[in-house]
């Protein structure tokens, strides 16, 4: 993939580096255990060790979210990657969504950061690989999901990682569109069933949204190279729900997906990617699944 002559966008925060916060909920049980038999063997209440070991708790989470981390282009490889993507997709979906939609386009934020970090969704962790909060309006990235994605799953390649970016600007796309709220409000409504429907479609969908992104990046920046869309179908059959499944548990539970299936993640991404249209990434038709 050529991203050398895409723009670079200053939406980016480095948190990498900074110090991993601690729990949202304050100290772990085995924290609680370990001060109570301490307080037990010195003779002293455990409630009074508990407690100030919860102050300092606080106060060093306090100290966490008011830490910046750097604003603006990184200067690293993977950092300036990262940040070339997102400002392809800002100039991509600033001329795409009031065209095809009449919506003025808002770019989200982009916070990369390694291990832990704060969102406003709540913790992020790199376990729970790249996320969108809505509540933000902010994409978290720990980059060496990109390492992961071509050891572990042999889904390597730049477009196949911008591919992951892309992704995540989808759900901000649904959210400046309503269709977050709309889908959030329904699952609190619905039993898990349903509620993790909803979520496959919306997961499609940003799918969908992520090949119409790089339809218009390849027809104004002839950005894709031989390869690339293989290399980015591989990745969308790599982490559908059923083959995750299959390789940890050794079964398939389809109604317990919630991105939707390999065959599924690749539909939605190749038909963004042939249609560039937003509206052809409706999923939430009862027979487009």
């Amino acid at each position: 993939m050529r991203w050398d002559d895409f723009r670079t966008s200053d939406n980016v925060e480095d948190r990498r580096g900074l110090p991993i916060p601690g729990g949202a909920g304050g100290l772990g049980i085995g924290t609680i255990v370990v001060l109570g038999l301490l307080g037990w063997a010195l003779g002293i209440d455990p409630r009074l060790l508990i407690g100030g070991a919860e102050m300092l708790s606080r106060q060093g989470e306090q100290n966490y979210q008011q830490q910046q981390g750097k604003q603006g282009v990184p200067q690293d490889q993977m950092g300036r990657f990262a940040s070339a993507i997102l400002g392809n997709t800002e100039d991509v979906w600033k001329d795409v969504l009031p065209t095809q939609t009449d919506r003025q386009y808002k770019p989200p934020k982009l916070v990369l950061f390694s291990g832990a970090t704060r969102s406003g969704c709540g913790a992020a962790q790199s376990a729970m690989g790249p996320f969108y909060c809505p509540l933000d309006q902010t994409v978290y990235l720990d980059l060496s999901f990109f390492q992961d994605m071509k050891s572990k799953f042999d889904a390597g390649g730049d477009f196949a990682y911008a591919y992951v970016i892309a992704h995540e600007i989808g759900h901000h796309v649904q959210n400046q569109l309503g269709i977050l709220p709309r889908v959030q409000q329904r699952q609190q409504e619905v039993g898990p069933t349903e509620r993790n429907q909803l979520s496959v479609r919306v997961e499609l969908m940003a799918d969908c949204l992520a090949g119409v992104w790089a339809n218009h990046s390849e027809q104004r920046w002839k950005s894709l190279e031989p390869g690339d869309i293989e290399n980015a179908i591989n990745a969308a059959q790599a982490i559908g729900d059923d083959r995750l499944q299959r390789q940890s548990q050794g079964r398939v539970v389809p109604d317990s997906f919630t991105h939707g299936s390999s065959a599924q993640r690749t539909r939605w991404l190749t038909t963004g990617l042939k249609s560039g249209s937003i509206q052809a990434c409706d999923t939430f038709r009862a027979s487009r699944l």
